[in-house]
């Protein structure tokens, strides 16, 4: 999996797609107040999404809540095989 890298200004996260040709980019605006969700490939914007804050808040809820499953599950299996 690829390095989490802050873009210039601090407003911005890139995040690689395992498969290497994406990534993911996460950007705050402060005006009109969204954070913008934009999908790249090859260098290139394929896409975005516009989120209000509730919104990307409620994304990272569903994305901690999906991980703490994942750490539980793979917890357990540990626990089985050893």
């Amino acid at each position: 999996m690829g390095e989490l890298a802050a873009l210039p200004l601090g407003r911005s996260v890139a995040l690689p797609d395992v498969r290497g040709d994406r990534a993911l980019q996460m950007t705050w605006h402060d005006d009109p107040d969204v954070v913008v969700v934009s999908l790249w490939r090859d260098g290139r914007c394929a896409g975005t999404v516009r989120l209000d804050p509730a919104e990307a808040a409620a994304m990272i809820a569903a994305l901690g809540e999906g991980l703490e499953r994942h750490e539980r599950r793979a917890g357990a299996g540990s626990r089985h095989s050893a």
